[in-house]
């Protein structure tokens, strides 16, 4: 074992007050006590951690409440039926469980615990990286154990499972999204038993919750580098159960000297390149699916090649059945769905000739997401061409100062109607109603097409003039 790793380790614990107290109770009750998992790895990796999983051979939940009365903690969470315990101190979550062995009932990814011991328990553990442990006794300080390599595969960046993959998805498949999981947070690679256990085991993923598989793909799409796992799922044949609609942009399809581009491969690298300028999951997930509607509008047009008419469009209306499928937020769909739904946009406004009119309509449409929509649409440039990059480039910059001029010119922040419902009913001496809208929206339109100022005066003056053709109706 390397002793110089081992000091190392020593000193980034020792003085943790949390690690302390736990090694002064160990001594206290005699029993052996190990830092597992995650937190040993990333410790390893030299990577931040906030989750400490303390092994205890004995019984985890007396362990935690001991710790727990000598760190002055009251609010500690018990789950007797698994041996767990688990409380918060100074931002670190701390997790107590006492070895354990389990079995699995086909159907659920329930475990069924009985008391084990370390090894039965490390055994039990997912991937090879996550099986290191860490000796908190007093008298084997810092000591690390490692019974399955894990050291050798952090060294070799490889995610290994302990035992036959086919086992450990089998006993629970949500491993199969953890593997990719890890490979793309941490930029390993996967070992290829992993990928074709995935393959044989993926349909086992249907007894996971949704929202369990869901948290593990939004953590890959959170990761630095997000095709990583992306490429994983899909190389498994994974994604065709978790996405499928973004697993069939896949393939290149070829008529007479017209070819489009692979969907998916330039997907993969919209989400990495927006990934470099923003950790907003959200507007990572809309790169994901600017293009999800391509593979259903794909048409091909003689003399012109392929073409993807409406895709924006189409590709807003799925986001509904998908949010829903996949237990996403419902309080994103909006902003997803109009991301998608106006990501072609910005080009087609990049014309010389494009007016004041259209301009305002983009602003109002994208409303306070319109800086967040063009990051969307300049990392959609996927070209190797520098030549045409610059090009595309430069015609973001040339819309976004129109789009500058246009606001400061008609104060377009938060666009509404000037005259409010309240008044245009007041003043047509209507109740509540549909009409009251449609009076309003001719206001706005009027505004936005230059008829009119953004303005109360012009807006009231152009309300006096339109109203008896609404009352009329």
């Amino acid at each position: 074992m390397n002793q110089e790793l081992e000091l190392n380790i020593k000193e980034k614990i020792s003085h943790l007050k949390v690690i302390d107290t736990i090694s002064k109770v160990a001594e206290l009750v005699d029993v052996k006590v190990y830092a597992v998992g995650g937190f040993v790895r990333d410790i390893i990796l030299n990577r931040e951690r906030n989750d400490l999983d303390i092994l205890v051979i004995g019984n985890g939940t007396d362990f935690a409440k001991n710790v727990a009365d000598g760190l002055g903690i009251t609010n500690v969470s018990y789950f007797k039926n698994f041996g767990t315990a688990h409380f918060d101190y100074q931002g670190m979550n701390v997790e107590f469980v006492g070895a354990r062995k389990e079995s699995y009932d086909r159907n659920t990814r329930k475990p069924i615990v009985e008391d084990g011991t370390f090894d039965e328990d490390i055994s039990r553990r997912d991937f090879t990286i996550n099986t290191l442990a860490i000796s908190l006794n007093k008298n084997e300080f810092g000591k690390l154990t490692d019974k399955y390599d894990g050291l050798s595969d952090i060294k070799n960046k490889r995610i290994k499972t302990p035992l036959n993959p086919l086992k450990t998805f089998d006993d629970d498949p949500l491993r199969i999204m953890r593997a990719f999981r890890f490979a793309s947070q941490l930029n390993f690679n996967v070992d290829e038993s992993i990928v074709k256990a995935a393959y044989e085991m993926r349909n086992r993923l249907s007894i996971v919750s949704q929202e369990r598989t869901t948290d593990e793909f939004l953590k890959i799409l959170t990761s630095p580098k997000p095709s990583v796992g992306l490429k994983l799922l899909f190389d498994s044949g994974v994604l065709e159960i978790v996405f499928p609609e973004i697993a069939i942009m896949a393939g290149v399809d070829q008529r007479k000297d017209y070819h489009h581009k692979d969907v998916f491969l330039h997907t993969l690298q919209v989400v990495d390149n927006i990934s470099k300028e923003t950790e907003n999951v959200w507007l990572r997930f809309a790169a994901l699916v600017h293009d999800i509607a391509k593979p259903p509008t794909k048409k091909f047009v003689e003399g012109i090649g392929w073409t993807f008419h409406g895709h924006e469009d189409l590709g807003a209306r799925m986001m509904k059945k998908i949010f829903h499928r996949m237990k996403l937020p419902l309080h994103q769909l909006d902003y997803i769905q109009k991301l998608v739904r106006l990501h072609l946009r910005p080009i087609a406004l990049a014309k010389e000739e494009v007016t004041d009119s259209a301009i305002r309509r983009f602003v109002v449409n994208a409303g306070e997401d319109l800086e967040d929509l063009i990051v969307l649409c300049r990392a959609d440039i996927t070209s190797k061409n520098p030549i045409k990059v610059e090009k595309y480039l430069g015609n973001y910059e040339r819309v976004m100062q129109k789009v500058r001029d246009v606001k400061e010119r008609d104060q377009l922040r938060e666009f509404q109607s000037p005259v409010r419902g309240e008044e245009i009913m007041q003043i047509c001496n209507l109740k509540p109603s549909r009409k009251v809208g449609e009076i309003k929206t001719a206001i706005e339109e009027a505004i936005l097409d230059g008829k009119i100022g953004n303005n109360y005066e012009e807006a009231f003056k152009y309300l006096i003039e339109i109203k008896d053709q609404f009352l009329e109706n």
